[in-house]
């Protein structure tokens, strides 16, 4: 090919991209992610080719629905953001009344022609609805307004936490807190408000916490202590990433995922098979993968002149951060078991969808006429 005519191809690619409203350098980034996921995939799920095509069926879906989201104005995008939140506090309500009990949690409601987990959702409308609420106010905000965006945010989280799912009440509590951190929230609130959670942490291990996630605490510190037990997971997981050496044993070839050893691995574990197979080096990259992606978040959040668009696009950036370091602070032993997946890499598809929303209104904040970055 020419330089000419492969001028010609990325001028037009670059046409297309503009007129679907998409950024081109986030949709690279998420290509090569949505591709780095596959592949290890079919390695961690064993070779089982109707696994890696439902994950691509749900990923093919995620990114339809990316680009219809893309494709919506920002201030409609506002305009949702009150009916979307109390919608599916609407739904966490009735999943406490009405949804399905699986491995002693109860987080589903089946409708007949779709199941869903609407706590997913709230990793949505959170954001969005306090994006809205703080964005017609003075900032930095007053104490009669934290008060209300605290509540805001304590009313799902607590929901979320009752199923009982705290991986998800994390992320949503997470996706509360970035708006109020990028609302310019003073440090020494966020201090007293740590201080306050600190001083009731005795109470929440006594009185909230399930006898099994009091377990997994117990574990992090001495997964030794019951090594074919509670302390499993963890264990091999470990021994998967160190097996991993430098450079990795090579795709395919990971004892500790293909002899059936490390549990959950293409789930919550996946990121172990990955260290196993690509070592150190692969790990490496594969963060500054994500590093990229959330950082081109971030430029995009920061490019905004629209308050709403700069406080929503900056938190869904940032939750991703926490989807990213929870995950793999739980499978090198670093945090507590908790489920939370390694974004747009472990087998599933609520999560996946409700990411590549995310990064829908991301690109949606950049084709706002306030969007100050260039193209």
């Amino acid at each position: 090919m020419s330089w000419e005519s492969n001028r010609d191809y990325q001028s037009l690619s670059r046409r297309l991209l503009d007129a679907f409203r998409l950024d081109p350098v986030l949709v690279f980034l998420l290509l090569l992610l949505s591709a780095a996921g596959m592949l290890i995939l079919y390695s961690a799920s064993g070779g089982d080719l109707d696994r890696v095509l439902r994950q691509g069926m749900r990923l093919g879906l995620a990114w339809l629905l990316m680009l219809l989201m893309a494709n919506l104005p920002l201030r409609l995008l506002k305009k949702l953001s009150l009916g979307f939140y109390l919608g599916v506090v609407g739904l966490l309500l009735a999943v406490m009344l009405f949804g399905e009990i699986g491995k002693g949690a109860q987080r589903w409601l089946d409708l007949g022609f779709i199941r869903f987990q609407p706590s997913e959702l709230m990793k949505l409308a959170m954001p969005m609805m306090l994006a809205s609420y703080l964005s017609d106010k003075v900032l930095p905000v007053g104490w009669r307004d934290l008060l209300v965006s605290v509540v805001l945010v304590l009313v799902p989280v607590l929901l979320i936490a009752k199923q009982p799912d705290l991986g998800t009440a994390l992320l949503v509590g997470s996706a509360g807190f970035f708006v109020l951190f990028l609302a310019g929230v003073r440090w020494k609130i966020f201090f007293v408000l740590g201080l306050l959670a600190s001083l009731m942490a005795p109470l929440l291990w006594k009185f909230a916490l399930h006898d099994y996630q009091r377990g997994r605490i117990l574990t992090l510190l001495d997964p030794e202590s019951d090594p074919l037990g509670a302390g499993y997971h963890i264990i091999q997981s470990k021994i998967a990433i160190g097996s991993g050496g430098i450079y990795g044993k090579g795709w395919l070839n990971g004892t500790q995922s293909q002899l059936d050893f490390l549990p959950e691995r293409s789930t919550d574990f996946i990121f172990s098979v990955f260290g196993e197979e690509f070592g150190l080096f692969g790990a490496v990259l594969l963060l500054l993968l994500y590093i990229l992606i959330i950082f081109r978040g971030l430029w995009i959040a920061a490019c905004s002149s629209d308050t709403y668009g700069r406080l929503l696009a900056g938190a869904l950036s940032l939750t991703f951060f926490v989807y990213l370091f929870v995950n793999t602070g739980m499978v090198t032993g670093l945090l507590p078991v908790v489920g939370v997946p390694l974004p747009l890499v472990s087998y599933g598809g609520t999560s996946m969808v409700t990411l590549m929303l995310g990064f829908g209104m991301i690109m949606a904040v950049r084709s706002a006429k306030r969007f100050l970055g260039s193209p």
